[in-house]
Formats: structure tokens, sequence, C-alpha cells
């Protein structure tokens, strides 16, 4: 399964990503900011949908199509 970010580049366990837009996070107060570089990204058995742990919020899910690859 190929997991593609907004640019079209592939994306591989451990990868490093970077946020192109703010996106709030359901639940919390918190917003991740646009340029936030998120580390170790792992795949999940969604094409569309990365998991990731961010400084401040553990075991995050975030769409590929708000990613692009660093």
């Amino acid at each position: 399964m190929d997991v593609k970010d907004s640019n079209g580049a592939l994306l591989a366990e451990g990868d490093s990503v970077q946020l192109i837009k703010d996106l709030k996070v359901k639940g919390t107060s918190t917003t991740l900011k646009r340029g936030t570089v998120v580390k170790n990204i792992r795949l999940t058995n969604n094409p569309d949908e990365i998991e990731c742990r961010s400084d401040k919020i553990k075991g995050l899910m975030l769409k590929t199509c708000f990613l692009k690859k660093v």
C-alpha cells in the first residue's frame, strides 16, 4: 500500500513530515501550527492517515492531505 503526502511524495515508517495548515485537535484546546515538524511517523491500515506523536499530544492521527515530507 502506497501512502502519499499532499505533494505526492511516498511516505514510509519513521519519516518526518511538516504540517501545511493550522489544525485544531479534537478533544483538546490546542492547535498544531502550520510548519510544525512531526518526526517518526507510523503508517496505518488506511492510506489517508498516519499515526504520530507531537510534543504536546501523544497518539495523534493525521490526514496525509495536510502533510508534506521533510
